[in-house]
């Protein structure tokens, strides 16, 4: 599947919009394109720009923990101070250049009731459609549109399984409504990384999850590996947070393997894109053996060889290693932080540790 960068993602979603401006605006005045477009994106691109976190992140994640009645009612009340306020700069940008002629400028910076309905609807559908996307992942929900895995096929995947160490200890301390709360707050600082290094959250089990990313993809500027070290990252620098929430700071083990898989849509009332093949099997026995290792991040040196590392992690062979289910030994690598080797075991003890 082709890939496409934020600029085009960017600019694809602008293109409706504004088109969407242009069809308001010959329905109910007569055909202004400039115009409508112009108004259509200054109303319209904030909104994708928030639903998107680009813009008031701290406002949104403290949306999201509002009850669903709540967040919908605070989601409309931004909704409609940012089309305001981008009604307003377009207003007077198109009145100062003459392009239109309202009787008074309150008339060109006040938003008309029939245009914010329009307005909202238009991106209500968008968000619709976008959100639908990040729930499956934006290759699954593409695969699925154009049906591409309901016959199936043959490709090259990199997998990347991250498990949750101790995590049945912490149930057992703090109950599993407890270990569940921290689970959906692990796996939601999973998204952005995820997002960034374009790969996509195939499935949750139990305290784990599996990310993969078509192999050409997944290897290009080491986007598999960044992708682990950037969620390990973000935890340790939020490690004061998760410290004051649960007690501790979470601890993960991940391996990265890829090959070729068996991709199938399966099933009649709930479809998922799933794969088969000894490749998935070996990426999830790999993490097993993270334990065995005494290692958090191995990679199989069979995909290693296909990436250039970044400078900020070191890799430590280990030598081949008999993996359970596989008829011959893996080659296997440990991947650290360049900058882990200078700490000390006692800072490591004291980040990590219960409180």
């Amino acid at each position: 599947m082709r890939e496409i960068s934020p600029v085009q993602n960017w600019l694809l979603i602008a293109l409706v919009i504004a088109a969407s401006g242009v069809l308001y605006d010959m329905r109910f005045y007569g055909g202004h394109p400039f115009v409508g477009a112009t108004f259509a994106l200054f109303i319209g691109m904030p909104i994708i720009a928030f639903e998107r976190k680009v813009i008031l992140r701290g406002l949104y994640r403290r949306m999201q923990a509002l009850p669903t009645v709540t967040f919908f009612l605070a989601e409309i009340f931004v909704y409609e101070i940012l089309m305001s306020i981008g009604f307003a700069i377009a207003g007077l940008a198109m009145w100062w250049l003459g392009a239109i002629h309202p009787a008074s400028w309150v008339e060109a910076v006040v938003l008309p009731f029939d245009a914010f309905l329009y307005a909202l609807a238009v991106c209500a559908l968008i968000i619709f459609v976008l959100r639908i996307r990040e729930l499956l992942g934006r290759d699954i929900f593409m695969s699925m549109l154009f049906s591409r895995y309901r016959k199936p096929i043959s490709e090259e995947r990199v997998f990347l399984f991250i498990d949750l160490v101790d995590s049945t200890a912490f149930a057992e301390k703090h109950g599993d409504l407890r270990a569940q709360q921290m689970l959906s707050s692990l796996f939601a600082a999973f998204a952005e990384p995820v997002r960034k290094y374009k790969g996509t959250i195939d499935d949750y089990v139990g305290d784990a999850a599996i990310i993969s990313w078509p192999l050409e993809r997944g290897i290009k500027f080491a986007r598999c590996v960044n992708c682990i070290f950037d969620i390990i990252s973000e935890i340790e620098a939020d490690a004061e947070s998760w410290l004051k929430t649960y007690g501790q700071v979470p601890r993960l083990r991940a391996a990265l393997h890829g090959g070729t898989v068996i991709t199938a849509e399966i099933g009649v009332d709930h479809h998922k894109i799933t794969y088969f093949g000894d490749t998935v099997n070996t990426a999830s026995r790999l993490e097993s053996l993270c334990k065995t290792l005494n290692r958090s991040v191995l990679i199989s040196s069979d995909l290693a060889q296909r990436i250039k590392m970044p400078e900020a992690v070191s890799a430590e062979d280990l030598g081949s290693h008999a993996v359970k289910g596989r008829g011959q030994t893996l080659g296997v690598i440990a991947l650290a932080k360049a900058d882990n080797r200078k700490a000390s075991p006692k800072r490591h003890a004291s980040v990590n540790a219960p409180t």
